[in-house]
């Protein structure tokens, strides 16, 4: 099959055990015969795997990219994968080149989505949208819409790896201690030993960053939403909190920081004038580990690691296999699902939807079970 000498020479199955169960199944049942797919992941090499799953249940597969969207946040991408799928003539398409796809009667059954990148499409069947800030985008959709990021799974990813994918793009730029590689584990000669970060953000993705970074031996301060409840992994660790409204008290840290690095979610989170003097003037190393530009357009691209993109994104593999490989095998196992229930007596509802817990929980027991992540998810599970 496509890819096979790339995902073989580079990964083992461990690192894949729910992608490798579907694509073992679906090699079978053929969910996806004569269905025409569009998955737009971020393009990288670790999503040859769900690839190559898709094209086991017999997708014709499409693979949508960013370089014209409108509609929702534009997304990295490797341009030597991008090339690698084009010479094995899997069509790669931009917004554009689907409507126009659509235009000429050869729309979609099923759209894989990511950050709300096709979803003005019109596929048959549905949609499944990979992250959440891509939600906002499906809310009025007609077309029933699955939510990967509503549920468990998707912890998995946001919580283990983009964490530890920050800090090993940190590393990768020069940034932490000498000759360490991200594994001391909080001791004296930890990467991050004696350097201040403020996150921004106390959810899945900027607990996973608390998480890298208290491994790492940093000293972390986070500031979110204190009217929305503080997690009891923070207080569990003893991570100060500050509230976002407490503008001079934010200003301070920020002024005082080694680094500054942004996961809430939100655009624009920290475009406010007090605030974005404070960044400019501060010596602080900022970056975001959000799909969105959460700095605002008052603090230039250039005063922010990878021009305000996501941090992990400048790597080879962004966020390791072994992390994602439970989201994408779930992204597309909610695919399937749409096509079966399409032909069920009852019609969907239309917009967002949560994933089916019973799903996730096979999703869950493949990733432990025959996973290298295992202990690392009984962990978070237990945060």
């Amino acid at each position: 099959m496509l890819f096979d000498e790339i995902i073989d020479d580079t990964y083992e199955v461990s690192e894949y055990p729910a992608l490798a169960g579907l694509a073992q199944e679906w090699l079978e049942t053929r969910p996806f015969a004569g269905m025409r797919v569009l998955a737009a992941t971020p393009v990288f090499r670790n999503t040859l795997v769900q690839y190559r799953a898709l094209l086991a249940g017999g997708a014709d597969l499409s693979v949508g990219i960013s370089n014209d969207s409108d509609a929702g946040a534009e997304m990295p991408c490797d341009s030597g994968i991008v090339a690698l799928l084009r010479e094995s003539n899997i069509p790669v398409l931009g917004l554009q080149d689907a409507l126009k796809a659509e235009f000429r009667g050869e729309g979609f059954d099923l759209v894989l989505d990511c950050a709300g990148q096709f979803s003005v499409c019109h596929p048959k069947y549905g949609f499944v949208e990979l992250t959440r800030s891509g939600v906002q985008f499906y809310e009025n959709s007609e077309k029933p819409v699955y939510v990967a990021d509503s549920g468990i799974v998707k912890r998995i990813e946001t919580s283990l790896g983009t964490g530890e994918g920050y800090v090993r793009a940190l590393l990768q730029l020069g940034y932490g201690n000498a000759g360490r590689n991200g594994t001391d584990a909080g001791g004296a000669g930890a990467a991050f030993a004696g350097k201040s970060f403020v996150v921004f953000g106390s959810g899945k993705v900027g607990q996973g960053i608390v998480l890298q970074l208290l491994r790492e031996g940093a000293y972390v301060q986070v500031v979110t939403d204190k009217a929305r409840g503080v997690s009891p992994f923070l207080d569990a660790n003893g991570v100060p909190v500050t509230d976002c409204n407490d503008l001079k008290s934010v200003v301070a840290l920020v002024s005082a920081a080694d680094f500054v690095v942004t996961a809430t979610g939100v655009k624009g989170a920290l475009d406010r004038p007090e605030l974005t003097a404070a960044l400019l003037s501060s010596k602080a190393v900022l970056a975001n580990m959000g799909v969105e530009d959460e700095y605002g357009l008052d603090v230039p691209a250039g005063r922010v690691l990878a021009e305000k993109k996501p941090l992990n994104f400048i790597l080879e593999e962004p966020t390791h296999l072994k992390y994602i490989d439970a989201s994408l095998a779930l992204h597309g196992a909610l695919g399937e699902l749409l096509v079966r229930e399409a032909g069920a007596s009852d019609k969907k509802n239309a917009g967002p939807m949560d994933p089916p817990s019973e799903l996730e929980q096979r999703i869950l027991s493949m990733t432990m079970q025959d996973g290298l992540i295992g202990p690392e998810i009984a962990e978070m599970l237990s945060l």
